[in-house]
């Protein structure tokens, strides 16, 4: 830590200042480039993607159709193992009972616990990840860290090509007086898949996973603007500072490891277009994204919104929401066509042309973009 980046809040006790993504913004360089001279592709381990997307691995936005589809337009979709789709044979009609329970407002939280309740189902596991595999894209599966030794064989055995082991908050070392701890760098040197871990909070967290061997770090506990992490546990990542500690984190792992590049994935508040690119700019190399999918119209959960911690069973950490109209298809949503200017379709497309307004051709060139405090909120 910086100490010229700490405040005293009181006596003995000092704070470090953090920012926010809406608290910076991409300042332009005297070049400008055309957008079709710009490339948003983003490669992780032997998987290339067009644009540098990662999904949340929430219901409400991704099924197995959603992944493949996210995939086949160029991004990497993330299902859930322990979501619906491993819990219901059929989840449609679980899916109904929620947006039927929303109407205007929001189902309510207990419904989610009930429902989340019905147990995982292995052979469910290997159906849903066969399904998104045989339709020719990446194939990535999240388990959390608690149950990555029980699922993980299952999720593997299935033929996944990216594991992503996250939870609100991922360390290195777990410290239990009960059971078997996950220890990530054993586990990870065992495997023949690139592994993405996270999420991480400071640059400390970010260089311990970085140790582990895994391929990509997710920075951020995954607060949304439904999130109630801050409001129940007292946990907020101020995230432009967070995505710079994991990217200096990054750095310092490549000098130390002689060359070994590993990913970073912003996840947070992350909900418009100029959010995407301010995340990038700030050293991510790609981003992690849930609510702005919901107004597609693929997304399964019909434009209501939640994250998979607010089903927690005793602990939710989040809301729901109530429905959105679609502005169109998931394809408008990444790429566009945009028919509004609230920055939440074509979500892609605009970072294509901020990467050109600023004059940089690849997405790690612009991660050297000038920066400025005093951003305007979304």
């Amino acid at each position: 830590m910086n100490m010229r980046d700490t405040v005293d809040i009181g006596l003995n006790r000092s704070a470090r200042r953090g920012y926010d993504l809406d608290e910076v913004s991409i300042v332009p360089s005297r070049r400008t480039r055309d957008v079709d001279d710009v490339s948003t592709a983003w490669q992780i381990d032997a998987f290339r993607f067009d644009f540098p997307l990662v999904t949340s691995p929430s219901d409400a936005v991704v099924s197995p159709a959603t992944a493949i589809a996210v995939g086949q337009a160029g991004g990497l979709g993330v299902l859930n193992a322990e979501g619906l789709w491993t819990r219901y044979d059929d989840p449609e009609p679980v899916y109904r009972r929620l947006r039927e329970a929303a109407g205007d407002g929001a189902p309510p939280v207990a419904l989610l616990q009930e429902v989340y309740a019905e147990p995982v189902k292995p052979d469910l596991v290997t159906t849903r990840v066969k399904e998104i595999r045989e339709a020719g894209v990446t194939t990535a599966v999240r388990v959390s860290p608690q149950h990555t030794l029980q699922l993980a064989p299952t999720v593997l055995a299935a033929g996944v090509d990216l594991l992503v082991i996250q939870g609100t908050i991922v360390s290195a070392e777990h410290v239990t007086t009960s059971g078997d701890a996950l220890n990530l760098k054993e586990f990870i040197a065992d495997l023949d898949v690139p592994v993405i871990v996270g999420g991480a909070a400071n640059y400390q967290t970010a260089l311990h996973l970085m140790r582990t061997g895994a391929a990509g770090v997710i920075v951020g506990v995954g607060a949304d603007s439904y999130s109630t992490t801050d409001t129940v546990m007292g946990i907020r990542v101020p995230l432009a500072s967070a995505i710079a500690d994991a990217a200096a984190a990054r750095r310092d792992y490549l000098d130390e490891t002689g060359g070994r590049y590993v990913h970073v994935i912003a996840n947070g508040r992350i909900e418009t277009s100029g959010a995407i690119a301010r995340a990038l700019a700030c050293g991510a190399d790609a981003v992690q994204l849930g609510e702005p999918l919901r107004a597609a119209a693929e997304a399964p959960g019909g434009g209501v919104w939640w994250d998979s911690v607010a089903a927690h069973p005793r602990l939710p950490r989040g809301g729901t929401s109530a429905p959105v109209d679609p502005v169109g298809s998931l394809h408008d949503v990444l790429l566009g066509e945009a028919h509004s200017a609230d920055g939440r379709t074509n979500l892609f497309g605009a970072l294509r042309r901020t990467m050109a307004k600023t004059g940089y051709r690849d997405l790690k060139e612009f991660q050297r973009v000038d920066l400025v405090l005093g951003g305007r909120s979304d």
